[in-house]
C-alpha cells in the first residue's frame, strides 16, 4: 500500500462510524455518534470529558463497540483488533508520539513494518519516508531520544508510514510541545496529506487546528453537536464560544 499523491486522497478508502454507542464498565460514554474522514484533516474538537479520546479508541479497536457499526473501505471493522485495524490500513498515532528513545531512527522505523515479509517492500516504504522527512536520511544510526521534538515527530509518522496505512489516526500531536514547534508539527501533517493519507485528529489546541482542518466535527457530553467545513463552523458563532472557548 503505497501513498501517492494529495489527488489520490478523492480515492482512499473512506473510515466510517455509524451510530457509535461505547463506554467503560458499563457506562455509556459515547451516545449513537456517527462521523467518517473526509480527504485530507479531519479534526475532532470538543471540550475535556466529551468523549474525544473515546471515539479515536473505538475506530482503533481499543475500545470495544457497544453498538454501531465501524466500515473502511468495503471492509466492516466494528470487531477488529489493534493490529488488525493496523493490518487493514489505519495507523494510529498516540499522543507524545510514542518514539523508543534508546533505538535508532532506522529500528523505529523497522517496528512500523514488523508483520511485513517482503523485504523489498519494506525499503521501498523507507525510501517513502526518506522522501517525505529527508531530514531523517542523515538520522538512521542515530538514537531517537538525540533527535529534536520536531525529528522526533518525523520518526513517529515514519514509523506510522511504514506499517503502509491510508488513514492516520491522531491524538493531540501538538501536546507537549513548545508553542514555536507547533506549527511545524501541523507542516508535517500537511506532508502526509500532499501524499494521499486522510487524517482524523482529536487536538486541543483549536486555533492551531483550524488552520489545517479540512472538515469538522464538534463533540461534546458524547453526542454530535456540529459536523461540517472550517467556513460553516465559522458562522456558528455561538458553538464556537461555547465548546471551544473561541470569541
Amino acid at each position: 500500500m503505497t501513498l501517492q499523491t494529495n489527488a489520490d486522497a478523492e480515492t482512499q478508502p473512506v473510515l466510517v462510524a455509524e451510530d457509535i454507542v461505547t463506554g467503560y464498565d458499563g457506562h455509556e460514554v459515547l451516545h449513537g455518534v456517527s462521523i467518517q474522514s473526509h480527504p485530507g484533516v479531519t479534526c475532532i474538537f470538543g471540550p475535556n470529558g466529551s468523549g474525544k479520546s473515546t471515539l479515536l479508541k473505538s475506530l482503533n479497536g481499543v475500545v470495544p463497540v457497544w453498538s454501531g457499526s465501524i466500515q473502511y473501505g468495503d471492509t466492516e471493522v466494528t470487531d477488529l483488533s489493534p493490529d488488525e485495524m493496523v493490518g487493514s490500513g489505519i495507523a494510529t498515532l498516540p499522543q507524545g508520539g510514542g518514539v523508543f528513545g534508546t533505538m535508532t531512527v532506522a529500528e523505529n522505523l523497522s517496528l512500523g513494518a514488523f508483520t511485513v515479509d517482503d523485504p523489498t517492500v519494506v525499503e521501498e516504504r523507507k525510501a517513502e519516508v526518506l522522501e517525505a522527512f529527508p531530514a531523517l536520511e542523515d538520522k538512521l544510526d542515530a538514537k531517537a531520544k538525540s533527535l529534536s521534538g520536531g525529528q522526533q515527530m518525523m520518526v513517529s509518522l515514519g514509523r506510522a508510514m511504514m506499517t503502509g496505512a491510508d488513514t492516520y489516526l491522531m491524538d493531540e500531536p501538538s501536546a507537549g510541545l513548545a508553542p514555536t514547534l507547533v506549527d511545524d508539527a501541523f507542516d508535517l501533517l500537511e506532508t502526509l496529506v500532499d501524499r494521499g493519507a486522510r487524517i482524523i485528529l482529536i487536538e486541543q489546541n483549536v486555533v492551531a487546528a483550524l488552520r489545517l482542518a479540512d472538515y469538522i466535527y464538534i463533540l461534546a457530553e458524547g453526542d454530535l453537536q456540529f459536523e461540517g467545513t472550517p467556513s460553516e463552523l465559522g458562522q456558528q458563532e455561538d458553538l464556537m464560544e461555547l465548546y471551544l472557548g473561541i470569541e
